[in-house]
């Protein structure tokens, strides 16, 4: 116990040269702590002959004040220097004129372009809900019941009924249910398919456009088209048309273009709305025709900007968003 008396005078001497709050914190629970030298004192005091006792005792216990002194002491003196150094800031001034602000992601720099291009054309904006039902993702646009996409493989499912949807042309029966033509619109949404690599992502940025009214044929199609990626692209861009197949058009194509690499990649799925679509909506089919055409955001913008791997769009690197 006495060893442990001299240890603590000579630890003493040392406080005054302590800087950091943290530091004479943890001092003051290694002297006074549970476990700390003053409890260990106290429980060998218990030990020590009677008679000397009150001797002991006495210089316990200025030691312990003495100590707690230095301690509080050095708290105060830290306190003050702290204080010193904090600035006074006055939230009334204007802020730093040398601010960087951060840059459009070049996804969103894609949806404003294309939504103002076809906003100036006449096609109102509408916006997807990300969770549908199986009538509107499905059976209202003519894809069959042993159709992939209904496949747990392919699609997201919340229940038996509802589903985060796999493609922006779902809200084009929705939309027409209760519209009559003319219809001009441009929507714009995420979809979710489970599929991933380079060039694909479980969910990512799709528009639809769709037109229904007299007369509409597959040449309005292809002329909307090509003026759309001549002036994205700013300059006349060499397109490649595919036939294929989509329950909810007819006839159905896929627009190629070439890639930075010299490459053909698919950029456009397009068609004429199919009669059956018009009915499910009670438009006369006899009468009107209509055009749709989806565009996946992040190839397109990849295309654009030169970008190999879609990956990079997520990331959140400033170094790199900063390009845009």
């Amino acid at each position: 116990m006495l060893n442990l008396i001299k240890k603590i005078k000579k630890k003493n001497k040392n406080i005054k040269y302590i800087k950091k709050y943290k530091k004479i914190h943890k001092i003051y629970i290694k002297y006074f702590g549970k476990k700390g030298y003053f409890n260990i004192i106290m429980k060998l005091f218990k030990n020590i002959p009677y008679d000397i006792k009150p001797k002991i005792g006495k210089k316990i216990n200025k030691l312990k004040k003495k100590t707690i002194h230095l301690i509080n002491k050095q708290k105060l003196y830290i306190k003050k220097k702290i204080k010193k150094k904090i600035k006074f800031i006055d939230i009334s001034l204007p802020g730093n004129k040398n601010i960087i602000y951060g840059n459009l992601h070049p996804i969103t720099i894609t949806i404003n372009w294309i939504e103002k291009f076809f906003n100036e054309l006449g096609f109102k904006t509408i916006y997807n809900y990300e969770i549908e039902n199986i009538y509107y993702n499905f059976d209202s646009l003519n894809i069959s019941k042993n159709h992939p996409t209904r496949s747990k493989k392919d699609t997201f499912w919340i229940n038996r009924k509802k589903l985060l949807i796999t493609q922006t042309s779902c809200i084009q029966t929705k939309y027409m249910k209760n519209k009559k033509p003319p219809i001009k619109i441009i929507s714009i949404g995420n979809v979710f398919r489970k599929d991933f690599d380079k060039t694909h992502t479980p969910m990512f940025h799709q528009i639809e456009i769709f037109l229904v009214d007299y007369n509409i044929n597959f040449s309005n199609l292809l002329y909307i088209i090509k003026n759309f990626l001549n002036i994205f692209f700013d300059k006349k861009i060499k397109i490649k048309i595919i036939t294929s197949y989509f329950p909810f058009t007819e006839p159905s194509a896929e627009i190629y273009i070439k890639n930075y690499k010299n490459n053909w990649i698919e950029i456009i799925g397009c068609g004429l709305i199919h009669p059956k679509i018009l009915k499910n909506v009670n438009i006369n089919y006899n009468i009107f025709s209509g055009l749709a055409f989806g565009i996946g955001i992040e190839r397109l913008t990849m295309v654009k900007y030169k970008i190999n791997n879609i990956k990079k769009l997520y990331k959140n690197n400033i170094e790199w968003l900063n390009q845009f």
